[in-house]
């Protein structure tokens, strides 16, 4: 695919949010039918066996060494399996804006553990953009938690762990180049989706479901997965990651809208206060990332 122009490239970040905003709300429908981890290992394994005829046909066919085939697998295992598994699950119990909000908040917790493991001092604007997010979450959940939701708030922090770790190993990766993009998305969603299918037959038994649920599988699979991060990726030849991310902090805004007509999930007043507030916070954690970005 060539290179995007840049409104090109914009309008493409401003439809995989719509796509990716809508994933919590799929979710969310059809996890009365089947089991977050089937749902986890269902959607991401049909993405990739969708991109692995494209990612055989790339121009670039070097082997990948054992170390990087290593990595690859750790960022499926970590993104797919611990990640979205988690997060899927915790959409049992929290509402769809919920955890959209939380997954907001994902940027501060890689800062942090990046702080000690890949030894990157955050500038003060990037503490004042933590004090800020921490303000923006506080004023979320202002109201107190929900009967259950106690639970879901749990499981989501195993899927911090899983989506922090993507976000280290995936800047290790980054360090390494020489991995394609296809490759990149493809090989981890596959390891993943594959390790958490097996674990979700284990765990859930064989999936049932009626025909309408099966369609919003393949349609997670098809535009949220497959489509989705390949314009995700088509865009960032264009974009830096800060203008992306920008677009992408969004997603919370877009999850309370379509959560309102589709699940009746109405927000607060603090609530919706809380979700600009940590929006303005992420992006000045994340606004360092323009200054140490290489010329193109």
């Amino acid at each position: 695919m060539k290179k995007p122009s840049y409104p090109v490239a914009i309008a493409e970040a401003l439809i995989v949010n719509l796509i990716w905003s809508s994933s919590f709300i799929i979710v969310k429908i059809i996890i009365e039918d089947l089991g977050p981890l089937t749902i986890s290992g269902l959607r991401y394994l049909i993405g990739a066996l969708i991109l692995l005829p494209f990612m055989l046909n790339e121009k670039d066919k070097s082997p990948l060494t054992r170390k990087t085939w290593g990595l690859l697998f750790l960022l499926g295992l970590s993104a797919y399996a611990i990640g979205n598994g988690a997060m899927f699950w915790s959409l049992k119990y929290l509402p769809a804006t919920t955890v959209s909000f939380l997954m907001g908040t994902l940027t501060i917790t890689t800062l942090i553990v990046g702080i000690f493991l890949l030894k990157e001092i955050p500038s003060k604007l990037q503490i004042g953009g933590i004090l800020v997010t921490l303000l923006g979450t506080a004023l979320f959940f202002a109201k107190g938690i929900q009967v259950g939701e106690t639970l879901g708030l749990l499981i989501f922090g195993v899927g911090v762990i899983g989506f922090t770790t993507f976000g280290i190993l995936g800047r290790k990766i980054a360090q390494i180049g020489k991995v394609g993009t296809l490759r990149l998305t493809t090989i981890p969603l596959a390891l993943g989706g594959g390790v958490t299918l097996i674990i979700a037959f284990l765990a859930e038994g064989l999936p049932s479901a009626p025909p309408k649920t099966w369609g919003l599988i393949l349609f997670l699979a098809i535009v949220n997965t497959a489509i989705g991060y390949t314009l995700y990726n088509h865009a960032l030849q264009a974009l830096n990651a800060f203008q992306m991310n920008i677009v992408l902090n969004l997603t919370p805004l877009w999850t309370a809208f379509f959560g309102f007509f589709l699940l009746g999930e109405k927000l607060e007043m603090l609530q919706a206060l809380g979700i600009v507030v940590m929006i303005s916070g992420v992006m000045l954690v994340q606004m360092k990332k323009k200054k140490i970005l290489p010329k193109t």
